[in-house]
């Protein structure tokens, strides 16, 4: 019955309008004021997340992003790669799902990847005579890369609330990761075999050569940080300074196509997505010590051991539950929210937590794609000045691979830890 009141309650500021951070800080103040605990345990809680050296890299990868975006380096990547796999049936459409892979690789952002992505891919696929439902899609579904391909902003965030390596899972998003561009590859060249898409000529090698050395910078910015964290020659934080400079050097140095104005757009929408994104994680600080502190986790473990009979239901329940709290949550939000609730019944149970991460990170792709709140159907709406009712009709097949992906970490879990933990 509690959890339900808190829930409740939880939804009830939600539905009113009041924002996520406040709702969660809100039901977690009164929850400690309700149970007789001392309410200066909220700023304590505050004071406690917002000092984390960890949270650093959130606003570095966002500056990152940003400069990235706002200086043309997706339009190079998906030229690039455009010269070398357009002529392949449904080559536009492999083209895209490549590039938003490839700036996943340097941005660590869904947003970022889909709107940077989504501005040259758009135009140029529906030119060409695709199903504009399935470039919507398209685009929305390959954005999600952004928080499965590392780095990761929610990877950052799952990792600094329970502790995890945020290396070790950084590294375990690369195999679900490839899975799933492999997988909307596979899709997107069968669509193009079944209808009526125009497939490119063949680039020359002068062109491909061209076309290559311009993004070069950025492929080998990429390999660093991959590399880097992987060698441990730096922590993520390190990785994000880095990639932040890295970024600048490529826009003003290399291709100057950063202007000035440019950089303080970068620099605004970055401020604006951090200061949010800590907003959110300073309430649900408070939310997840007051459940803790009521035991909810505990009783909730209970609950599911005595009423759900093994793993895979379980499994099973938790993506019912997430995918209905994506209806209405966006990605921070839920990982946040059920992180704490959801995890100690999943080790309970055997899962890894470094596994039920990804899992986490690749049912919050899925929210992101999913209406009325997922943030990548209006990135794609804006861009494409389309009806969300057109965009989210287009995410449903890519919705159902990514479900794909999930049952497949699930029968193969060395997916997800043989890179972070066997290689």
């Amino acid at each position: 019955m509690t959890v339900l009141l808190i829930l409740g309650a939880l939804f009830a500021l939600l539905l009113i309008g009041v924002p996520v951070a406040f709702a969660l800080g809100g039901v977690g103040l009164g929850m400690l004021i309700a149970g007789g605990l001392s309410p200066l345990m909220a700023p304590q809680a505050i004071l406690s997340t917002l000092d984390g050296f960890i949270l650093l890299a959130v606003p570095l990868f966002l500056l990152m992003s940003n400069v990235l975006l706002h200086g043309g380096v997706g339009r190079d990547l998906f030229a690039a790669v455009q010269s070398w796999v357009g002529h392949w049936p449904g080559g536009l459409a492999v083209a895209t799902i490549i590039s938003c892979a490839m700036f996943a690789a340097i941005s660590g952002s869904s947003v970022a990847t889909a709107a940077t992505i989504g501005t040259v891919a758009i135009p140029e696929m529906l030119s060409r005579g695709h199903d504009r439902r399935f470039v919507y899609g398209l685009l929305a579904a390959g954005g999600t890369l952004g928080i499965l391909i590392p780095p990761s902003i929610p990877m950052i965030v799952y990792g600094f609330v329970t502790e995890q390596s945020v290396i070790a899972l950084f590294l375990g998003g690369i195999g679900p990761g490839l899975t799933l561009v492999t997988l909307f590859i596979l899709y997107a060249m069968l669509h193009a075999r079944m209808t009526s898409g125009a497939r490119l000529e063949r680039a020359s090698w002068a062109e491909r050569a061209a076309a290559t050395r311009r993004v070069l910078p950025a492929l080998a910015l990429a390999a660093l940080m991959v590399g880097g964290l992987y060698a441990g020659a730096f922590t993520p934080t390190e990785a994000a300074a880095i990639g932040f400079a890295a970024a600048l050097a490529i826009t003003t140095l290399w291709s100057r196509s950063l202007s000035w104005s440019g950089f303080l757009a970068a620099v605004r929408d970055s401020a604006v997505t951090t200061t949010a994104i800590l907003l959110i994680v300073a309430g649900a600080k408070i939310f997840g010590k007051a459940i803790a502190l009521y035991r909810l986790p505990q009783e909730i473990s209970a609950l599911i051991a005595a009423n759900i009979d093994g793993p895979a239901m379980f499994l099973l329940a938790v993506s019912a539950v997430l995918l209905l709290m994506g209806l209405v949550f966006e990605a921070l939000s839920m990982i946040l929210i059920m992180t704490p609730v959801l995890l100690p019944a999943a080790m309970r149970l055997g899962f890894d937590p470094v596994w039920f991460g990804i899992y986490m990170v690749v049912m919050v792709e899925c929210a992101l794609i999913t209406p009325p709140v997922g943030l990548n159907l209006y990135v794609i709406q804006s861009v494409a000045r389309a009806r969300l009712a057109e965009v989210a009709r287009g995410v449903l097949p890519f919705l159902a691979l990514m479900l794909a992906t999930v049952a497949i970490m699930r029968a193969a879990p060395d997916l997800v830890l043989y890179i972070p933990f066997k290689w």
